[in-house]
This record gives C-alpha cells, sequence and structure tokens, in this order.
C-alpha cells in the first residue's frame, strides 16, 4: 500500500497514462502539444514522440478543430479509425477566457457498437420472421386462434377474427369466453386430447374444425383450434369432387385395360406366322430386355409395344410413346430429356420433365427410331448405356428404370452402311427382334380383323353393324394392302359412314377397291394389248392414289415411279387436278 507521501508524488501525467480512454490535446494550429499512452494503443503504432505534429495527420477525421470555430463542446462524437470504432468528446480549453487549445477523450466502443449492430440485424430478422408468420397464418389456413393456459388468446388470424367482425388485434389479450359462448376447442385444456374433424357451430357458421393440445416440457401450455372447413357443403362439395376423380380414374384404368385386350385381339388370328409371333412376344415381355420392332408401315408395330408393355412386370407403370419422326430435331433432345428452367429461350417456367423420365418404371416406345438424326442417336446411346438423363440446362443427373421398345420400317443396315444411323446403338437396340409380317402375308386373318373392327366401330359409332358381306370380304382378301392393317381399320370405318343399314356391302368400300372387284367381273379387259395395258396403269393409278389418301408423293412411291412420272401418267390418263 502506498504512503501518503508517495500518492502525492503521482504526477498527474502519470494517472492519465494509466487510463484507459485516448486524450489527446492541441493548439489552435491543430499541432499535437499533448498525448497519453492510450493514444498508441488507438493509432496501433509503437508509442512515439507526436507532440509538434499536425492532428490530421494521425487522426484526419476527427473534427477537434471544429472546436475552434464557435468555441463550444462536441459530445459523444463517433469516429471510425482503422477497424476500431471510437466515442469521442471534443472540449475547448480556455485560460483567463483565451482560447488556447482543445482536447479530445476517446474511447473505444467497437465491441460496443458490434454488439449493438447485431442487435439491430436479429430484430429485423425476428420482425421479418414475424411478418412471415403473420403472411402464413392469415393464407394457410381458413382460421386459427390460440389461447395460453388461462384460456387468454395470444394469437389469432384474419379468416378467424372475420367470423366475429372483428380484426385479430382487437380479440388477443382477451379471454375466449368473452369473444364467443361454448369455446369447444378449450376442452383440450382439460383432456389433453386432441379431436380432429368435429362439427361445431360457431358464431352461426356450421363449421369443421380440430383442437389440438400444446405441450412444452410435459406440460400443457396452451390449446389451438383450426377451421378445417368454413362450412359443412365445403367438405361435401369436396368429397363429390375425391368421388368424381376415382370413377375417372377408375375408367382410365379401366380404357388402359380394354385398350391392351384390344391390343392383343388385333394380333391374334389363324395365320401361324402371326400365332408364333405372339408366342414368342409373350415370352420376350416377362424378360424386360430392349426389342426392335420391325416391319412395315401399319403392321401394328405399336399394337406390338403395348402387348410387350401389358405383359411384363412393368405394366402398372406408364407406358410412354415418342414418334422420332414427328418431332422437329431441335425439339427432340428437350422432349426426350427435359430441361430446366431458364435453360433457353422460350424455356417453360419450372422446367420439363422429359419422355425417359415420363416413364420411368415403365415402358418408353420409340416410333420411327430410323428417322432420328444422327447427333441425337449419340446422345440416346449414352443414356441406354449409363440409364440416367441430363436435363437441358442443367448439371444434374437423374437415373430412370425404364424398358426400351423401338420401331422401324427402314433398313437399318443399309443406313449403317450409308453412315446415316449408328453401329453401336444399332446393337444397343437389336437385343430381341420381332419382325412383323405385313397383312398380305396374313390374308387369313382379315376377317377376324374385320369382325375386331365393327366392334369397336359399333361403340365408337353407336351403331349395330352385325357383318360384311361374303362379296366385300373377296375383295378385301384380293387386295394387296399397302397400308396394311391401318389401311384396313380406315377402309372399315369409311364403310361404317356410308353403310345405311346392319351390313358393309362392297359399295360401301373406297372406289379403287371396287374398281378391283369390277376387274373380276369380266373375263379379263378386251381389245389391243395397247388398250388392255392402258386401262391396267390407269386403274393401278386411281388405286395407288386412293390408298395414299391423295398423297403423291406416297403413290409414285408404292408404284417405283419419280414425283415428275407420276404427274406424267396423271396427265396421260387425264386424272390430274
Amino acid at each position: 500500500m502506498l504512503e501518503e507521501g508517495q500518492i502525492f508524488s503521482i504526477t498527474l501525467e502519470e494517472i492519465l497514462d494509466n487510463t484507459k480512454n485516448a486524450i489527446i490535446a492541441v493548439d489552435p494550429q491543430g499541432t499535437i502539444f499533448y498525448a497519453n499512452r492510450a493514444v498508441f494503443d488507438i493509432l496501433k503504432v509503437p508509442e512515439s514522440n507526436i507532440i509538434g505534429e499536425s492532428i490530421t495527420t494521425h487522426f484526419p477525421e476527427t473534427g477537434l478543430l471544429r472546436v475552434f470555430e464557435n468555441g463550444v463542446a462536441e459530445l459523444g462524437q463517433q469516429l471510425k479509425l482503422n477497424d476500431t470504432i471510437l466515442l469521442s468528446n471534443r472540449t475547448p480549453i480556455f485560460v483567463q477566457g483565451e482560447l488556447v487549445g482543445a482536447v479530445a477523450v476517446f474511447q473505444d466502443i467497437t465491441i460496443l457498437q458490434n454488439f449493438l449492430d447485431n442487435l439491430v440485424i436479429e430484430h429485423e430478422k425476428t420482425k421479418q420472421l414475424q411478418r412471415t408468420l403473420e403472411v402464413v397464418l392469415n393464407t394457410a389456413y381458413d382460421g386459427l386462434i390460440v389461447v395460453n393456459k388461462q384460456g387468454i388468446v395470444t394469437m389469432t388470424n384474419q379468416a378467424f377474427s372475420s367470423f366475429f367482425d372483428q380484426a385479430p388485434e382487437d380479440m388477443i389479450g382477451k379471454p375466449i369466453t368473452e369473444i364467443y359462448d361454448n369455446p369447444k376447442f378449450t376442452d383440450v385444456l382439460v383432456t389433453a386430447q386432441p379431436v380432429h374433424g368435429y362439427i361445431h357451430d360457431l358464431n352461426g357458421h356450421e363449421i369443421i374444425a380440430s383442437r389440438v393440445p400444446i405441450v412444452q416440457d410435459g406440460k400443457i401450455v396452451g390449446a389451438l383450434g383450426k377451421v378445417v372447413f368454413k362450412d359443412v357443403n365445403e367438405l361435401y362439395a369436396l368429397t363429390k369432387k375425391v368421388d368424381s376423380l376415382r370413377s375417372e380414374l377408375d375408367y382410365y384404368k379401366k380404357t388402359v385395360s380394354q385398350k391392351n385386350s384390344s391390343a392383343l385381339e388385333l394380333l391374334k388370328g389363324k395365320s401361324p406366322i402371326m400365332s408364333s409371333l405372339i408366342q414368342t412376344s409373350l415370352r420376350v415381355a416377362k424378360s424386360g430386355s430392349t426389342v426392335l420392332l420391325r416391319g412395315e408401315s401399319g403392321t401394328g408395330k405399336e399394337l406390338f409395344a403395348l402387348l410387350l408393355h401389358a405383359q411384363s412386370s412393368r405394366n402398372d407403370g406408364p407406358f410412354i410413346k415418342v414418334n422420332c419422326a414427328a418431332v422437329p430435331e431441335n425439339l427432340l433432345e428437350s422432349e426426350m430429356f427435359g430441361y430446366d428452367e431458364g435453360a433457353f429461350t422460350g424455356a417453360r417456367k419450372g422446367g420439363k420433365i422429359g419422355k425417359f423420365e415420363l416413364a420411368d418404371g415403365g415402358t418408353l416406345f420409340l416410333d420411327e427410331i430410323g428417322d432420328m438424326e444422327m447427333s441425337m442417336q449419340a446422345k440416346l446411346l449414352r443414356v441406354i448405356q449409363e440409364r440416367e438423363v441430363e436435363r437441358l440446362g442443367s448439371n444434374k443427373s437423374r437415373k430412370v428404370d425404364v424398358r426400351l421398345v423401338a420401331a422401324t420400317n427402314r433398313d437399318l443396315e443399309g443406313m449403317i452402311r450409308d453412315k446415316q444411323f449408328r453401329e453401336d446403338l444399332y446393337y444397343r437396340l437389336n437385343v430381341v427382334t420381332l419382325t412383323i409380317p405385313p397383312l398380305r402375308e396374313r390374308i387369313d386373318d382379315i376377317e377376324d380383323l374385320i369382325k375386331t373392327f365393327i366392334k369397336k366401330f359399333n361403340l365408337q359409332f353407336a351403331q349395330s353393324v352385325t357383318g360384311i358381306t361374303a362379296e366385300a370380304v373377296d375383295v378385301l382378301k384380293k387386295h394387296r394392302w399397302p397400308g396394311n392393317i391401318r389401311e384396313l381399320e380406315n377402309i372399315i370405318e369409311r364403310a361404317f359412314n356410308m353403310v345405311d343399314g346392319t351390313e358393309i356391302q362392297l359399295k360401301h368400300l373406297p372406289n379403287y377397291l371396287q374398281i378391283l372387284a369390277s376387274h373380276d367381273k369380266r373375263p379379263y379387259m378386251e381389245g389391243s394389248l395397247d388398250n388392255i395395258l392402258k386401262e391396267v396403269e390407269r386403274d393401278a393409278l386411281i388405286i395407288a392414289l386412293e390408298t395414299a389418301n391423295g398423297n403423291k408423293v406416297q403413290a409414285a412411291k408404292s408404284l417405283g415411279l419419280s414425283r415428275a412420272g407420276l404427274y406424267k401418267k396423271l396427265i396421260k390418263h387425264q386424272l390430274h387436278k
């Protein structure tokens, strides 16, 4: 302990040097004539003699010189120096009434200021959270109210308060029994048992509500009441809608089942070649292997794809079809693999799921695979190999479990030789090949197919066609069927539009088939060989155009003519229009 003499021997300078506050004094010209040790701590420099130097050299923003302008002290001024926040008091020094200097006392408040800033940030976050909660409560529920253990309202929303023509703030803080009689949801404060979906009269409104206890640390501290439906009729309407959706789902399930059954019915027949192919298809369906369907246009390749799906273990999954020839090349990639939002100009908000993802757990049928461009073939090959897709605009891969069935009427082997189809993709697709015969090779099946189509169109047109005449069947069996099953279906549908009784007759068939029948009725054609050839050529042109539904390019192709060659013959026989 210091003696009294020792205490008096401590100088004022030593006292000031030991204070934590920085003190610095300047003359009217701003020249420093005093600085204690704490000044150097603030400046973060070693102690040195700064006496005689300008205050602005070390404290450029101090504001100390302003004291000389009016001789008035500035208190509680904030100043930032480097990373330090200072609170400064600046006071003039008067000697015998004359302003001879100014002194500044600095206090480091960095920690305090950071604490206050954090408090402000947290306060703003709390306010934002509160505003978000209020929005949620006012939009997410048809009515909500909360009371504490004493039955005092602590929270409610606009939907609930509107039952009483009040604002939420008018109800908060009041006993619930003052707001309305028999607040049944408060029973949960006693029973501690939640009750869901009870009917209750709320100020004249028959509502459906739930009541739930609020528990903290094992104790009931309040109760929550929720209005689930503002009107019982809303529940009835919703129930009706759910029943309607269930009926619709049952309808679609039945439709799919009928479609699969119809597919099998169309494929079955008397011809040994089809019977054998059906049996092979049923075995292949169980394996899950990739299948390549080959055959002319209209032979029923999609029906076989449906059969493979319906008879597989994936029959509860989706059956997704992509016509590779119908989708433009620049759209096929996004159609197959999907895209993320913003992947390209015009991309749908939220992105789009591709066909591969849609078919996950089911079957993806790639029709007209031979018409796919080479660049797209490479991308398809990668997906088949890796069993994952990457949407356009995304770097995230998604696993897919898809069975592939591809179909084509093109000569893939010739395309490989001409560098139009990738050989590696061909071998990936050609695991199991099913070649579907054209209708002209299964003539014995025509009568069964006609019966199937009559049954189909009787339902579609609400008619009662019982059959077809032997004369009409005979003509259909003699036709060469360039359009295969699809052509036969179109012929029967056309007949349904023409029929005026209960039986399809020769007159209900297209003109080119009637011409075919007329040829059979005469011994042959009379006249010179040249005239006979001309008549046969003219009939062939008419049949080709009728079969192609007027499509001259297709008609020329079926006759083995160029488009220009077809036009010359049409002009020759006065068939051009």
